[in-house]
């Protein structure tokens, strides 16, 4: 029951970064993208500060900062390239690359801590792999260019991320970890925005709006329950649920705009379900598996 709990969690944040895409799509017209994530990033390390403080005031060791700055160096980076990427490549394929951190995750967990997925795991990687592929990418694809590296690497740094944040959630509270990692997060995206591009912006209600949320909502409260649940579930298990975030990307646009999924964009979003849905039922119920 934890984990169901855990995992339900889980795909709210997914539903959670889903329904912001809109908001931040609009917002972005109004603010430069390091500058945005600098201060949204800023107004969660804030919030978690307020909210964990009894935390915080006691004695930190070591290892709790090197933990919330390794993961936080991770999750910034993974947001910083993807928007770099992004500047030089097309959006659909940015997307699609992006998710291919769903792949990764298994493979980094084994490489660094020989952590074996179960085959279930596996097949419905692959099968929700194949419909981010079918959702994101149209027409020709076969070039690779520098974005698309700086994406792939983006992927990486995302993997990175839920595999070491999987690690430390066994070790340390999931408030400490919270705070330490949006808190290093934003301290890199203060340092470094300045020379990635040339800061403007515009305070429109839009971009307010999306700063706060995206603060509060999609920063500091979806890592939170994410260094939470990752304690209970893997990291694998994890990524694949976070490859739900297209479909409720697009549920989302729907409901706002109207914008309609092609056929092809549907049979993509029913793969992406049947591969989570595959792994819950666990057809193939290894041997093996973490004690998570």
């Amino acid at each position: 029951m934890t984990r169901a709990k855990a995992e339900l969690a889980l795909v709210a944040n997914a539903a959670i970064w889903g329904a912001t895409f809109v908001l931040v799509k609009e917002a972005l017209g109004n603010i430069s993208p390091a500058l945005f994530l600098a201060v949204r990033f800023a107004v969660a390390t804030v919030a978690l500060l307020v909210l964990f403080r009894r935390v915080v005031r006691a004695p930190l060791p070591w290892k709790s900062l090197g933990a919330g700055a390794l993961t936080g160096l991770f999750l910034y980076s993974g947001y910083l390239l993807q928007t770099l990427g992004l500047r030089l490549t097309t959006p659909p394929k940015s997307a699609f690359i992006t998710g291919l951190s769903t792949v990764m995750v298994p493979l980094l967990a084994a490489l660094v801590y020989q952590v074996r997925p179960q085959i279930s795991e596996v097949l419905g990687i692959l099968v929700a792999t194949a419909g981010m592929g079918l959702m994101t990418l149209e027409g020709a694809t076969g070039s690779i260019g520098r974005g698309d590296w700086l994406t792939f690497c983006c992927a990486i740094a995302f993997a990175a991320h839920i595999v070491t944040l999987g690690h430390f959630s066994e070790h340390m509270s999931f408030e400490l970890l919270s705070v330490m990692q949006v808190g290093f997060a934003a301290l890199a995206a203060l340092l470094v925005f300045r020379w990635v591009e040339t800061p403007r912006v515009e305070w429109r209600p839009t971009v307010v709006w999306a700063i706060m949320i995206t603060g509060l909502l999609a920063t500091a409260l979806a890592f939170t329950v994410q260094a939470w649940a990752q304690s209970y579930t893997t990291s694998t298990r994890t990524a694949l649920i976070y490859s739900l975030e297209p479909v409720f990307a697009w549920v989302t646009s729907y409901c706002i705009t109207g914008e309609s999924l092609s056929g092809r964009g549907a049979a993509g979003a029913a793969l992406i379900l049947s591969g989570v849905v595959l792994v819950e039922m666990k057809p193939f119920q290894s041997r093996y598996h973490p004690s998570k």
